[in-house]
């Protein structure tokens, strides 16, 4: 047998290491260790004995219960004194001294009672004994119950843990299967070591392959049937048969029970059922179910499946029914099979119809139909979200004959995994080869295709062109038809045309109000309402599609929907909301394998990381990102967007223009040029100014704020204002940055755009304190100040404070001991201090960095240092 292998338990393990560390100062400690046998228990306080100075341990067993000391005799190493007062003295003398040591009690729902009590009294009356006592049970009660202390539940294991003990060993576990695996085990590592070992390697790459109960199980549960007794034991089977959807009435049906709550008293008496209202049965777990169905024989599940196949009312279930009493080619049975998968495609249940459409190509006799029936099946699964599952499956759709169904399956797995070469190379091939006039369907299916590589692409004229082409193409009430108008207005968006779009979606949200499809409208509205500044209604349309999820929704569209949400929330200030959507987009978009929106879920990340200064958190969510920036423009544009971020919070505007100048080559054609759609234009403007590029600035602002008043788009125009002000300024024409910061305040009023108008605000009092309007400069930062303060842009809030300091208009006096630097010199000593440089202070403080260099003159000469570094260290 394969040696065991921790994995995982991270939190775990250093928690209660730094736990038995800090007894030296906290004194004894009582944890108590719970969890299902085999989840790892006694595995977790082995590797914590490893980090620690000491460790005394004790294994309770059944049959020493009954005999006194037994627990206590083993943590001595000599025989336990016969009273428990007496025990814990003996105890504290043994662990008396400096050394933390960790004390524990394995399996103690068996120990005796002398030595619990014992130990409870060691707790109560030694408590600065530095020892940390680790009471390890399986829930049952204890003894003493004075003796537990906090709990730890150990839980099952994650996927990527259950994958890493795969790999330990020798079997690479695609992510469809070790998901399986996880959910089949409840992520309990003696079960999933136990199937790793039993079942036949070939069985880990087949991901339709049902899997068995370890033997150890399936041998108890054999017991537990018989202790049931005839109708008990029938019961069990019929609830195995039918899954966790079975009514007690169907159950009954099948087992054919006279008296149902007779059997189900039987089977819960035996351990076969979990707690719960006896009128809703369930097996204890899905490990149960398995071993139920192995005991059973496939000869009687399967015709435990036939009957079951004439109980049940849903269809989907009764066709699985019967394909589970199949064990060889049907082909009528497969043409149903495969009926219904079309049916819940076109639905949007794709979850669904992948299992279908495979169930159909294992009954069917023909090979190109069957070759085309697994195709659909992996089609449906990157439908569903399932890129992991698909991906499995590539290498056996590669080794079938080329067709164009099979190159627009491996393009759309190619898109959703930000492979836009790979993509753009099927689909073409895809579209070369499909006879538009005979295979009509497959032609609509390859347009609908290209309508997801252009949104990705950005480019919105391409995208309305195919998706309407697509319209063209396919029946009314397609998948193709549906996805390709719900995703058509977002290529009008992008076009350039939003009052259009918007429109279009209010026409389709009308028509598809319900059902797995409703939630891609829902999504693309949500996403045309942000980007057209009414961000309320935004809120709430994605919102919705979010919540669809929970319906049977996409995952690819829930994915966006919780990007798109997150984004939505940071405009409106709710940041800690934002922050919780992105980590529900991080979780969703890690088990399903879909990158294309984890660029876009990291910008909002890292953004809020950076206002916040937490640059260590911003630093994550840019690598993140430009980890999952594939070759799509919808991936590398918020990549690039959140370094921009970062930068500017830092105010490091060089570094602004290196991460968004590359988007100027990129722009023509695609989104990049829609007012609103992008928030990168005022950034790379403001950047340029502030390094001081001011032509480039103007030649750059000119056609993007001729497209915004074109598009009537307002905080697009109050951003670009917020620039043109700052370069007004700069020319020197306070006059003209007045008007400009004025009227992009005016466009402000009545959106709920506080970010914004901080934003503006704050380029305003710049402007106005470089020329020398102090006081008016000081009270447009403090209403910047106020406006990052209640978003908690701890970073601007600090900055506001330095311009107020630099400002030098109410401000208390500090008491000096010899010297007095003027506020000017006082925020430029600050800055240089931390290391900033000379130009890097000047864009802080917004002046030159020959104003810089003339203010750290007069400093050393007040200060008598005469470097920056000997300046640092006066200041520490």
């Amino acid at each position: 047998m394969a040696p065991v292998t921790f994995v995982g338990r991270v939190a775990d393990l250093d928690e209660l290491t730094r736990r038995v560390l800090d007894t030296s100062t906290a004194g004894l400690t009582v944890v108590t260790v719970t969890g299902p046998p085999g989840i790892g228990k006694t595995a977790l306080l082995q590797q914590v004995a490893d980090r620690v100075p000491a460790t005394r341990w004790a294994t309770a067993t059944d049959w020493e219960h009954g005999h006194d000391g037994a627990v206590l005799s083993q943590l001595l190493q000599a025989p336990a004194p016969a009273e428990p007062a007496a025990g814990a003295a003996e105890l504290a003398r043994v662990l008396a001294g400096p050394t933390p040591t960790l004390v524990v009690i394995d399996d103690a729902q068996y120990a005796d009672r002398l030595s619990c009590q014992a130990l409870s009294t060691l707790t109560r009356h030694h408590r600065g004994l530095p020892v940390l006592v680790a009471v390890v049970t399986d829930g049952g009660p204890l003894p003493v119950p004075g003796l537990a202390g906090d709990e730890l539940a150990v839980t099952g294991l994650p996927r990527s843990a259950v994958a890493e003990l795969a790999s330990a060993r020798g079997h690479v576990l695609p992510a469809l299967m070790a998901d399986r695996l996880t959910r089949h085990t409840a992520g309990n590592p003696r079960h999933v070591r136990a199937l790793l070992d039993e079942v036949p390697p070939q069985t880990w790459t087949r991901l339709d392959a049902r899997l068995p109960a370890p033997r150890q199980i399936a041998s108890a549960v054999e017991h537990q049937m018989a202790d049931a007794g005839p109708q008990g034991r029938a019961l069990a089977v019929a609830l195995a048969v039918l899954g966790d959807t079975a009514t007690l009435s169907e159950a009954a049906r099948l087992a054919e029970l006279d008296e149902p709550l007779a059997a189900v008293q039987a089977a819960a008496r035996a351990g076969l059922l979990a707690a719960g209202d006896p009128l809703e049965p369930r097996l204890s777990d899905p490990l149960t179910a398995a071993a139920v169905i192995d005991v059973c024989g496939p000869q009687a599940a399967a015709e435990a499946h036939r009957r079951a196949a004439d109980i049940v009312a849903d269809p989907v279930a009764r066709l699985r029914h019967r394909v589970a009493a199949t064990p060889v080619l049907d082909d009528g049975l497969a043409d149903e099979v495969d009926a219904l998968a079309r049916h819940s495609g076109a639905e949007g249940e794709w979850g669904r119809a992948a299992t279908l459409f495979r169930d159909a190509a294992r009954l069917t006799a023909d090979p190109l139909l069957r070759d085309e029936r697994l195709t659909r099946s992996v089609d449906a699964l990157v439908a569903a979200g399932d890129c992991g599952g698909a991906a499995a499956l590539v290498p056996a759709v590669e080794n079938l004959r080329e067709t164009p169904l099979r190159n627009a399956v491996l393009a759309y797995l190619a898109i959703l995994r930000g492979r836009a070469t790979e993509a753009e190379l099927r689909l073409r091939r895809a579209w070369d080869i499909v006879n538009i006039d005979r295979d009509n369907d497959t032609a609509a299916l390859i347009a609908q295709r290209y309508v997801l590589h252009t949104l990705v692409q950005c480019r919105g004229e391409q995208l309305v062109s195919w998706a309407d082409r697509a319209l063209a193409l396919a029946s009314p009430d397609s998948p193709a038809s549906v996805e390709a108008a719900a995703i058509r207005g977002l290529g009008l968006l992008a076009a350039g045309q939003p009052k259009r779009a918007a429109t279009a979606y209010d026409e389709l949200h009308a028509q598809v109000r319900h059902g797995a499809q409703a939630q891609r409208v829902v999504m693309g509205r949500g996403w045309v309402q942000l980007v057209r500044d009414d961000v309320e209604a935004a809120r709430t349309s994605l919102e919705s599609a979010v919540a669809a999820a929970a319906l049977g929704g996409s995952t690819r569209i829930t994915l966006w929907a919780y990007a798109w949400l997150a984004r939505t929330q940071f405009v409106l200030g709710e940041w800690d909301a934002a922050l919780t959507n992105v980590e529900h987009g991080r979780r969703l978009a890690g088990s399903s394998g879909i990158v294309l929106a984890t660029p876009l879920l990291e910008w909002t990340a890292g953004q809020i990381a950076a206002l916040r200064g937490n640059w260590a958190g911003a630093q994550v969510a840019a690598a993140a990102a430009d980890g999952g920036a594939g070759e799509y423009a919808m991936m590398r544009i918020p990549a690039l967007l959140v370094r921009a971020n970062i930068a500017e919070a830092q105010a490091d505007y060089a570094a602004v223009r290196r991460a968004l100048e590359p988007l100027t080559r990129q722009a023509a054609g695609t989104s990049l040029q829609e007012p609103g759609y992008w928030p990168w234009v005022d950034a790379l403007a403001n950047a340029l100014v502030l390094t001081g590029d001011l032509q480039g600035a103007d030649d750059f602002l000119r056609p993007h704020e001729q497209r915004a008043r074109a598009r009537g788009h307002r905080s697009a125009r109050a951003r670009l204002g917020y620039a043109r002000g700052r370069l007004l300024g700069a020319r020197g024409d306070l006059a003209g940055a007045r008007r400009a910061f004025d009227e992009s305040l005016d466009l402000l009023e009545g959106l709920p755009l506080r970010y914004d108008r901080a934003r503006v605000n704050f380029a305003y009092g710049q402007t106005l304190r470089r020329a020398g309007k102090r006081r008016a400069a000081d009270a447009v930062i403090g209403v910047a100040r106020d406006l990052y303060t209640t978003l908690g842009a701890h970073t601007y809030v600090a900055r506001c404070d330095r311009e107020l300091k630099a400002g030098g208009l109410n401000q208390a006096r500090e008491p000096r001991e010899a010297v007095d630097l003027t506020p000017q010199e006082e925020a430029v000593t600050a800055l240089v201090s931390q290391g900033l440089s000379n130009r890097e202070v000047a864009a802080e403080l917004y002046v030159s960095p020959k104003t810089v260099q003339y203010h750290l003159t007069r400093i050393y000469a007040k200060l008598g240092v005469r470097s920056r570094s000997e300046l640092a260290a006066l200041r520490r």
